[in-house]
């Protein structure tokens, strides 16, 4: 008696795997993965058979036409190479992207044979044709004749890009520059109608209003270039990089009050806008604002990060104007973005003592860096601030000495500062009753250094 057996998932995996199914029809996808891995093991002669194999199952896609047309010119068969392209091109006449590689490959393989640049622009025209507002058709031929110097057919073909498109009239503006001379008044004012043609429809978008005005100001009219953003960023309130932009240029047109105006309200927007604080830094540096150049100034660091030095003396900075808060965070930024620079770490444990928020936490970091300087000598604001700690905690013969070596490493312009460590080692000599006369004499010293 003949019986039906039940056939289960593995029976028909195993099956699959003994029995290859001639009905699984072959893939160009398949063949052209199979390619692509050869090429990565360096087996190019496999890699060109499956590429081969792709391209006769698909002979209209372009990727296995250029992935052929390389392995031909790599083996000097131009004309293999051009073939596979023209082949493609007379069978895919209303396809833009099939014409311009076909245009591009002749151009590319005719190192200035004149007939196969009269070929390309002949395949790109009959393009034109078929497709008369393809911007990449128009572009490309406006390169090839504004390339060979054929004024008059790249003015005409110009003329044919449609008012108001914003990619048009910056291919109108870039085509311009090569073909015309910079004091041809009629040409740019051709181009201005353009761009403010296109403005006109387009005020929102970025691409467009940026080259526009970075055209205006650079032929001089930098009013009408700030004009072109501001509007831009009354259409697009979110433009915020353009919105930069004009602030920018209002600092340059000397419109200070406008360009601070505009900077603030990006940092209010994006707080971390590098080119907002980097700009309003420096216009408060140049102006003489030190606690707004020195307030900008941290902001960039923190944001965009910066060297060991830069933290290094901003932070100073910030400790000589009595700021140690902002010394504080902004040395901790530094300290985390450079770990192994003890020089940080030396200041931040300063900074730390020094601003009251703080101040009880500073003993810990000063153990900390000096476990991290090696043989790096601390400077004096470290040891003097060092010996505070240590009398904190009761360690006055380590304080002394710390004290002593501060005195001695200050330079001789630095009388106040070594003043104010005389008077703290004889305050401690003081305070344990011993080393009188000597504590006497230090008060002398410093009273002549920094008359009280």
């Amino acid at each position: 008696m003949k019986r039906n057996w039940p056939m289960t998932s593995g029976m028909k995996v195993a099956c699959m795997l003994l029995f290859p199914l001639p009905l699984l029809a072959a893939d160009p996808r398949v063949e052209y993965a199979m390619g692509v891995r050869a090429e990565e093991r360096g087996d190019d002669a496999a890699a060109q058979t499956a590429f081969e194999a792709a391209w006769k199952l698909d002979p209209q896609a372009l990727p296995l036409v250029r992935k052929l047309a390389e392995y031909r010119l790599a083996a000097d068969d131009r004309a293999g190479a051009v073939k596979l392209y023209r082949d493609l091109a007379e069978g895919a006449p209303e396809r833009t992207d099939v014409q311009l590689a076909y245009a591009s490959i002749l151009e590319q393989t005719g190192h200035g044979d004149a007939m196969a640049q009269k070929l390309a622009v002949e395949i790109l025209e009959k393009a034109l044709e078929k497709s008369p507002e393809d911007l990449t058709l128009i572009s490309r031929l406006l390169t090839i004749f504004r390339t060979r110097g054929d004024t008059e057919k790249a003015t005409a073909l110009m003329e044919l890009l449609p008012p108001s498109d914003p990619v048009a009239a910056e291919i109108y503006a870039s085509t311009a520059r090569g073909l015309f001379r910079g004091g041809d008044i009629v040409a740019r004012d051709r181009v201005d109608r353009r761009y403010l043609s296109a403005l006109q429809a387009h005020p929102e978008d970025p691409h467009l209003a940026r080259a526009a005005s970075d055209y205006f100001r650079t032929t001089g009219r930098q009013d009408e270039a700030i004009r072109i953003l501001s509007d831009h960023v009354k259409a697009a309130p979110w433009s915020l990089d353009l919105r930069t932009r004009l602030g920018v240029l209002f600092f340059s047109a000397k419109r200070d009050a406008e360009g601070e105006a505009a900077l603030k309200e990006v940092v209010e927007i994006r707080p971390k806008s590098e080119l907002a604080l980097q700009s309003l830094a420096k216009f408060h540096r140049l102006k003489g604002n030190e606690k707004e150049a020195r307030h900008y100034g941290a902001e960039l660091l923190k944001a965009r990060g910066g060297s060991p030095k830069e933290f290094a003396i901003l932070a100073d900075e910030f400790i000589a104007a009595g700021d140690a808060r902002a010394a504080r965070l902004l040395l901790e930024k530094g300290v985390f973005d450079h770990p192994a620079r003890p020089e940080l770490a030396m200041k931040l444990a300063v900074a730390t003592r020094l601003d009251p928020e703080t101040k009880a936490k500073a003993g810990r970091l000063f153990r900390e860096a000096e476990a991290a300087m090696g043989d790096m000598k601390p400077d004096a604001a470290f040891l003097m601030e060092s010996a505070d700690c240590l009398l904190e905690e009761g360690q006055s013969k380590a304080a002394e000495e710390r004290l002593r070596t501060a005195i001695k490493s200050f330079p001789p312009e630095k009388k106040k500062e070594t003043a104010s460590a005389l008077r703290r080692l004889a305050g401690l000599w003081d305070r344990e009753n011993r080393n009188a006369d000597a504590a006497k004499a230090l008060k002398q010293r410093a009273d002549a250094l920094d008359p009280p």
